[in-house]
């Protein structure tokens, strides 16, 4: 997505495309669980989620909105100012659904936070934990960064039961293509945010006969999962308001009274 108001563009862009004017990014890192939304509103609809630790460039910030884009896809939103801090560079990511953060390097110590599964965290290694600003978190729920698992679907598998939420990507609930991107990302496999960007990039498509095999990525109008095998879908939907496994031929059939594709496109990643 290209950073670009009216009033107001990222400065990468001139010289493709006009603004009035240009402002270089000022990069920080989101402190919490940040909604990007569409306006400088709490109102305004959520249009993705920045999780603790994940970059941010802002290009503007104005009555406690900073506007700009998220580092790791570059998705344009609005995000409250005071969840982005100093950027920090991150040494590990949430590997587990939840990560407890204690208060000490000790699990009978107090609890004081949690962080979400692919929350980026900056940190020494002390013993069992990781040292981190915010407390210790056992090394059994992270996983250095860089250090890619084999099997995108087992991360999506740590998300059954989770809420659907529209544009979440797993602080408090999920999207369909929220599931999709961290699960890939986890995987190596890096995916644009909305799903008709993902189904247009994502592996290579394959023809409407294949058989489909764990992992492939499955579109829809307006929807996206994943395979767990050759005939079962994991997918966050709002039909079940929650990360599911279904058969892909169930998904099929609730959308054929309204769509005379119900499957847009089958890809398959590269192994």
């Amino acid at each position: 997505m290209n950073a670009c108001r009216p009033d107001i563009a990222d400065v990468a862009l001139a010289g493709r495309l006009f603004a009035p004017h240009y402002a270089a990014p000022l990069i920080r890192s989101a402190t919490a669980t940040a909604f990007m939304r569409q306006a400088p509103s709490n109102a305004a609809e959520a249009v993705s989620q920045l999780l603790p630790g994940e970059g941010f460039a802002a290009l503007e910030i104005a009555s406690g909105w900073a506007w700009g884009y998220s580092l790791h896809d570059h998705y344009v939103g609005y995000v409250l100012a005071d969840l982005l801090g100093t950027p920090t560079e991150p040494t590990h990511r949430v590997s587990v659904r939840e990560a407890l953060v204690f208060a000490d390097a000790s699990i009978k110590s107090p609890v004081i936070a949690s962080l979400p599964l692919s929350a980026c965290i900056q940190g020494t290694v002390d013993g069992s934990f990781l040292r981190t600003e915010q407390g210790f978190i056992h090394l059994h729920h992270l996983a250095p960064v860089g250090d890619c698992v084999p099997d995108p679907v087992e991360v999506a598998e740590l998300c059954l039961g989770m809420p659907y939420l529209w544009g979440g990507r797993g602080g408090g609930g999920i999207d369909c293509s929220g599931l999709v991107q961290i699960s890939l990302a986890a995987a190596g496999h890096a995916a644009p945010r909305d799903t008709d960007m993902q189904r247009d990039t994502i592996g290579s498509s394959l023809p409407e006969d294949a058989p489909l095999m764990r992992g492939d990525v499955i579109s829809f109008p307006g929807h996206v999962g994943l395979m767990v095998d050759d005939s079962r879908l994991i997918h966050a939907n709002a039909h079940w308001m929650g990360v599911v496994i279904e058969p892909l031929a169930d998904v099929v059939a609730r959308l054929k009274p309204n769509h005379d594709r119900p499957i847009l496109s089958r890809r398959r990643l590269a192994s």
